[in-house]
């Protein structure tokens, strides 16, 4: 049995952020929020929501499939052919807390759409720890 074809890769990216998961939660789900370093957005915190996420260059469709109040977060995102699902893992470490995203169901042939969330992701949380650091 060939397992190549059904094979999928996922981009994680993880960090130690040095503020309460309650505070990180909020960055995560509130649309506003998350307009200022993800993309414009119609989300809402309730399972089973769909919403899109909206740039210059198109949008993404996604469904919030589970939600743990500041401890954990995934949703679909689907866009150009990409069916990925994208989970947060937020965990108390000392003051601050440490911040586990991964995109998983990378097919082999989406090497673009893998490299493209590689860089997107270390980009969009750049983002989010500006916003974490000026929010209240």
């Amino acid at each position: 049995m060939n397992t190549a074809a059904t094979e999928t890769r996922s981009v994680i990216v993880e960090r130690d952020i040095p503020h309460a998961p309650e505070k990180i939660w909020r960055a995560l789900t509130q649309p506003h929020l998350i307009a200022e370093w993800l993309m414009k957005n119609d989300f809402a915190a309730v399972e089973g929501h769909d919403f899109k996420l909206t740039a210059d260059w198109g949008s993404v469709d996604c469904r919030v499939l589970s939600i743990e109040p500041n401890r954990s977060l995934s949703y679909t995102w689907a866009a150009y052919g990409l069916e990925s699902i994208v989970t947060w893992t937020l965990t108390p470490k000392g003051a601050g807390t440490h911040l586990r995203m991964e995109q998983s169901g990378f097919k082999p042939d989406q090497q673009q759409a893998f490299q493209g969330a590689q860089y997107g992701w270390q980009t969009f949380f750049g983002n989010l720890e500006q916003v974490l650091a000026r929010a209240d």
